[in-house]
């Protein structure tokens, strides 16, 4: 198989879909790997570091025309729909529930998008949306932290406190990974740490495996509108496999909070779990609504991208020998895993949580099988 790595145009987006190391175990599986000139210098992967190895170094538009599955790291842009072609595999984030227009591109090309995100285990676990949310949960404390000092807007707060003076409060909503991951750097800075969430029994795992040292809420209405008042930092860690996210914090929840509190919203790829938000870009990050500083970048992870990358590649690469070395249909025939993340193919959505979100007709993948 050709297999191509495109250098990434998100604005602010340095990772890159595949290391050396990737592209090693590809060739040696018998494949060709064709990466774009500068694909991996926003994560310190020089071109001489793939040619070393094997892969061909091409442009952007050879490496679109000549393979047959495209690696990436986040959604096509709209300058890039043209350059996908009809049975192509895409191989990459979608996070297609919020996003008609991008749907819509992927559906007209025609093409096998198989997406990161709702990769799916029995279990129901995301093996390759962890590391990404393991990086955007510990990411999130940080970035809420820098946005709460003055001079950036915020309240004045160290999160920590001083002997003498109260900490600052986190609150986190959602215990899954983003928000596990979201607990452990916020115990870290010695504030009070509130978690939030819906299941009962996550709340008991992750009482005792943070020793108290996180109070555990039950998430419901009054709780959220309560605890979300009191907080200085709030983490939303909110995600549905391939649906938008919740709207669990309201315009007018945010009029109770405290002027100059900072709300993360991790899952605005989904939507985000506030009313109010919207995507922002590293290089722009944050706005303000009724007094409260929104934190929405929708590529969290791109800030660490030399971690980011490797982190993802270790997830990603062995779902993409298995595409290669099987082909997209006996793999996804194969692994159920894989089923789930097909989302779009053949101009149709095969996704039912997208397909539910975007009003679309849901069509099985079986179904399309020639």
């Amino acid at each position: 198989m050709l297999i191509g790595v495109p250098r990434e145009i998100k604005e602010n987006e340095y990772r890159v879909s595949l290391t050396p190391a990737g592209v090693t175990e590809l060739i040696a599986d018998g494949h060709t790997v064709l990466v774009e000139a500068g694909a991996g210098e926003g994560s310190g992967i020089f071109d001489d570091d793939y040619a070393r190895v094997g892969a061909k170094i091409l442009s952007c538009d050879e490496v679109f025309q000549q393979a047959d599955m495209i690696i990436k790291v986040k959604e096509p842009l709209p300058e890039e729909f043209g350059r996908l072609r009809e049975d192509q595999i895409l191989y990459t984030y979608l996070h297609l529930a919020p996003a008609l227009e991008l749907t819509q591109g992927l559906l007209d090309r025609k093409v096998a998008g198989i997406a990161y995100e709702t990769v799916q285990l029995e279990d129901g676990s995301l093996p390759l949306l962890v590391p990404m949310s393991e990086v955007a949960g510990r990411m999130s404390v940080h970035e809420g932290a820098k946005y709460l000092e003055r001079e950036n807007g915020g309240r004045g707060i160290l999160l920590g406190g001083v002997p003498g003076v109260d900490p600052g409060h986190i609150v986190i909503i959602g215990g899954g990974i983003v928000g596990m991951n979201a607990a452990k750097m916020a115990i870290g800075t010695s504030a009070r740490v509130t978690l939030l969430d819906i299941d009962l029994e996550r709340l008991r795992f992750i009482d005792d495996i943070f020793g108290g040292r996180v109070k555990t809420i039950m998430s419901n209405k009054l709780n959220l509108q309560e605890y979300t008042a009191m907080a200085d930092l709030v983490i939303g860690a909110v995600l549905l496999t391939g649906a938008r996210s919740p709207k669990l914090i309201t315009r007018g929840m945010l009029k109770t909070m405290q002027t100059g509190s900072v709300v993360v919203d991790v899952g605005i790829d989904q939507g985000g779990i506030l009313e109010t938000s919207r995507p922002t870009t590293h290089s722009d990050p944050i706005f303000e609504v009724e007094g409260v500083i929104h934190y929405c970048v929708a590529n969290m992870p791109g800030a660490v991208a030399r971690t980011s990358t490797y982190a993802l590649t270790n997830a990603t690469l062995p779902y993409a020998r298995e595409l290669a070395q099987k082909g997209f249909k006996t793999a996804l025939m194969e692994n159920a895993a894989l089923r789930h993340g097909l989302n779009v193919y053949k101009g149709k959505v095969t996704h039912p949580a997208v397909a539910e979100a975007l009003n679309l007709e849901y069509v099985p993948f079986e179904k399309l099988l020639d």
